[in-house]
Parts: C-alpha cells; sequence; structure tokens
C-alpha cells in the first residue's frame, strides 16, 4: 500500500505544473475512449426570407470542434475584460468597443467558412480580429498602441487587419459598400470564395446598406450581408430605431435568414449555408444574428442607463454563448468539468501574458509617424515642409 500511496504522490507532483495535481490526474487518467467522440443537438431553427428551405435545426459537433470552439470563446471574453480593466487603468486610451457576450458570432462564422474567404466588419472588431489569425499578444498590443501591434501601434481598438479580414472601421456603415466591393473582386477574379460583411442593428437604417443591397442583387456578388442585431445602437433600442425589426428581411429581393447569435452552432450552420448559397451563384444573401453585448456600446457607456442590470443578467444566467455549449459538452460525456478548468487556466495566462507584453513594449518612434502611408511607392518630398522631414514609404 505504501508504494501504491508513493506512486500517487508522482504522479500528482509530474501533473502539477499548470492546475493543481488532482484536477490534473483526473485529466490524464483518462482515455480518450472514454469520451463521446461526436454529438448531434437540436439548435433554433432559422426564420427565413424567399427561401423554401434553411439551414437544418440539428448540428453535429464533434469533442475535437467543441473544444476548440470553448477555448476560442473563452480567449475573446477574457480578452475583452483584460482590456477592459486596461482601459479603466488609463494603459488603453480612445475608442474601446467590446464584444463580450457575442463570441458565438465569431466563433461559429469562422468555423464555417474558408481561410481563403473574407471578412469585413465595424469597430466592435477585437473578437474577429482573433478568429482571422492574429494573436492575443498582438491585439493586446495594438489596444495599448505598442509597436508589437498588429497595426504597428497606429490602429488601436477600432483598426485592426489581417489576412483576408479587413478591419475594423470606425465610419458607422461604411464597410458595408467595402464588403460588396470584396465580393465584386472575388467575382471578377473567378475565385469560389465569399466576404462576410458585417454591421450592426444601428448602421442598418442607412442607405449606403441598401445602395450595397442593390448592386450585390444585380450582379449576384458572393456576399453575406450579416447584421449583427444586439438590440441596442448605442443607447437607442431596436424598436424606438427601426419601424421593421426584421432585419433579416430587409434586403427584400433577397433571400435572408433569422439566426439564433447565441448559440455557436446555430452560427455555424446558418453561414455554412449562407456560403453554400454564394458559392452556388446564387447571389447574396442576408444574416442577421440575434445576439446580446455584455458591455456598454464603448467604454464611455456604462451600459445601464437604457436597459436594466436585470435584463443583463437574464441573458447571462439564460443564454450565454460559453455556458451553452459547456452544458452541452458536459452533459454528453464530451469532456470534464477538470478538462475545461485547465483550458481556462490556460487562457488567463495567455491573456495575462499578453497584457505584460502589451504593457511593456514599445511605442512607435516619432519617426513612423510619416511611415505606412503609401505601399510600393518611391519616397517623396514634399515642397514647403521643413528640410529635415521626410515623407518616406515604409512597407
Amino acid at each position: 500500500s505504501r508504494f501504491l500511496m508513493d506512486s500517487l504522490k508522482e504522479i500528482t507532483f509530474a501533473g502539477s505544473s499548470c492546475l493543481d495535481g488532482a484536477a490534473r490526474v483526473v485529466v490524464t487518467s483518462r482515455s480518450y475512449a472514454d469520451f463521446t467522440a461526436e454529438a448531434t443537438f437540436d439548435i433554433k431553427k432559422c426564420d427565413v426570407h424567399r427561401l423554401e428551405e434553411g439551414p437544418p435545426s440539428q448540428a453535429v459537433l464533434t469533442r475535437e470542434e467543441g473544444l476548440k470552439y470553448y477555448r476560442t470563446m473563452q480567449v475573446i471574453r477574457r480578452m475583452e475584460l483584460k482590456a477592459d480593466q486596461l482601459y479603466k487603468q488609463k494603459i488603453i486610451r480612445g475608442f474601446c468597443h467590446l464584444s463580450d457576450g457575442q463570441e458565438a458570432c465569431a466563433v461559429g462564422m469562422e468555423a464555417a467558412i474558408n481561410l481563403t474567404d473574407h471578412l469585413i466588419t465595424a469597430y466592435r472588431a477585437h473578437g474577429y480580429t482573433y478568429t482571422r489569425g492574429v494573436s492575443v499578444r498582438e491585439i493586446m498590443a495594438e489596444l495599448t498602441g505598442r509597436r508589437g501591434g498588429c497595426a504597428k501601434g497606429k490602429g488601436g481598438s477600432m483598426h485592426m487587419y489581417a489576412k483576408n479580414f479587413y478591419g475594423g472601421n470606425g465610419i458607422v456603415g461604411a464597410q458595408v459598400p467595402l464588403g460588396a466591393g470584396i465580393a465584386l473582386a472575388c467575382k471578377y477574379l473567378g475565385k469560389n470564395e465569399v466576404c462576410m460583411t458585417l454591421y450592426g442593428d444601428g448602421a442598418a437604417n442607412q442607405g449606403q446598406i441598401f445602395e450595397a443591397y442593390n448592386m450585390a442583387a444585380l450582379w449576384k456578388l458572393p456576399c453575406i450581408f450579416v447584421c449583427e442585431n444586439n438590440k441596442y445602437g448605442m443607447g437607442t433600442s431596436v424598436e424606438r430605431a427601426a419601424a421593421s425589426t426584421e432585419y433579416y428581411k430587409r434586403g427584400d429581393f433577397i433571400p435572408g435568414l433569422r439566426v439564433d447569435g447565441m448559440d455557436v452552432l446555430c452560427v455555424r450552420e446558418a453561414t455554412k449555408f449562407a456560403a453554400e448559397h454564394c458559392r452556388a451563384g446564387k447571389g447574396p444573401i442576408v444574416m442577421e444574428l440575434q445576439t446580446y453585448r455584455y458591455h456598454g456600446h464603448s467604454m464611455s457607456d456604462p451600459g445601464v442607463s437604457y436597459r436594466t442590470r436585470e435584463e443583463i443578467q437574464e441573458v447571462r444566467s439564460k443564454s450565454d454563448p460559453i455556458s451553452l455549449l459547456k452544458d452541452r459538452m458536459l452533459s454528453n460525456n464530451m469532456a470534464t468539468v477538470e478538462e475545461l478548468k485547465e483550458i481556462d487556466v490556460e487562457v488567463r495566462k495567455e491573456i495575462e501574458d499578453a497584457a505584460q507584453f502589451a504593457t511593456t513594449d514599445p511605442e512607435p518612434p516619432l519617426d513612423d509617424l510619416c511611415n505606412h502611408i503609401f505601399y510600393n511607392e518611391p519616397p517623396m518630398e514634399v515642397r514647403g515642409t521643413t528640410p529635415w522631414v521626410k515623407l518616406r514609404s515604409v512597407s
């Protein structure tokens, strides 16, 4: 019995580097055969417009996918909470729009499209920046205006970019015609790619949205217009801002879907359906994601003057996207509590490491002020400026 006790102690201490030993032992002692490899879940049926059939009302989830979605949503959630903390410490300054509560939108969409597909969004962009492949370090450093940021510290919260990710756009609704243009490029170049063109319910009433609808429909562009309906445009509820809140029908002549944006599987299946629609040459489609943000519109908005704390708490308790996925996985033996806790610990460590980097990385030097203005252009001099100032092209 003493040999058995010594062996157990060795196992416990060997696995205590990231978690306490007991939790690690429970996880490592189970074989993969003990888990359910995949499960089928009933999901909320999408409302459809000008479509005979919509996405399926069931979704298959593998254990591997579930763990990946869970971790990605946790990273986005913790990253946004850390950004909130750094902003209140005046380390992050200027504009800052957080998306905690809306994680299923970013993760579900990315799970259904290809890396070669395109995505453009508005200013609530941190989560999409991450799912498009930018590291937490680069995002946090961009928020704090450091050289290691994904836009070299010049873009901040609203202007982050990656391959096939076109921001982060600060002007409300202005990215929608750009998204239609990206879809036009896809068709013109003969590429079997789609462009996810995102905007919020607050932008949905703008004329340029409908102009983009019209052009996309005329030319049958592979454009998925995604309205993230989080119920409030700044502090104005959708009921007070729009005569019709059925945003998925706004395209009129364009097919539409209304999707539960708090369920990562609903978003994934709807996006798959929409992407197949576009790739088949049927033209654009409108997808309304019904979601919710826990924070206010921006960091200057406490978020409780136009809605109650009870409303926010009710959504958290009944519809939280991370809790929904977690409950599904645990109730279907696709993961253990200890395993998910281990992921939580790893995510917190990753966020803390990124925050440390974002507060110690140097700021861009003053010489960088005139760099990154032109792409592949020869250096230029401007007549009338002081002789020691040169405008240079640095890519």
